[in-house]
């Protein structure tokens, strides 16, 4: 048996946390560290005391929204936005911190991470979003792809 190393071993923790996801389209979890220490984590799915996609079915499929488009027609909170609130909510600086995402963040939650201050994304699995690219390569944030293993 192989140790993971740091990446490998936070980007699985947000593998599982993703599983706990209510979205039909892409379940993507997110998991904030600083020191190797998790901060918070967070899943995509409807806000708190709503009804989950996966009760009432999804606005985007029923409207045939491509991915990567019309972001304000959903009612899930994505995995990074909602790791960023967990820590305002519990008090938890998550300034010069590392976000592990199972997914590329889109440019809504790439402008969220450069305002919070964090100062890597770790990320596996692609999304169709130059614009959130091209905001974090601007911003000065560090970008590393795992391999979608």
């Amino acid at each position: 048996m192989s140790r993971p190393d740091w990446d490998q071993y936070f980007m699985e923790i947000a593998r599982v946390i993703a599983q706990r996801s209510t979205c039909l389209r892409r379940q993507v979890g997110a998991v904030i560290i600083r020191d190797n220490r998790i901060l918070t984590t967070g899943y995509n799915g409807a806000p708190a005391k709503l009804k989950h996609c996966l009760e009432i079915g999804c606005i985007r499929e029923k409207m045939q929204v491509p991915s990567g488009e019309r972001h304000e027609l959903c009612r899930a909170i994505h995995a990074e936005q909602n790791a960023l609130i967990q820590a305002a909510v519990h008090g938890v600086s998550i300034d010069n911190s590392t976000i592990y995402i199972t997914a590329q963040p889109c440019v809504l939650c790439a402008k969220m991470i450069v305002n919070a201050g964090i100062k890597k994304v770790v990320f596996a699995g692609d999304y169709p979003d130059q614009l959130a690219r091209d905001i974090l390569a601007e911003a000065g944030v560090e970008v590393l792809r795992l391999a979608d293993s």
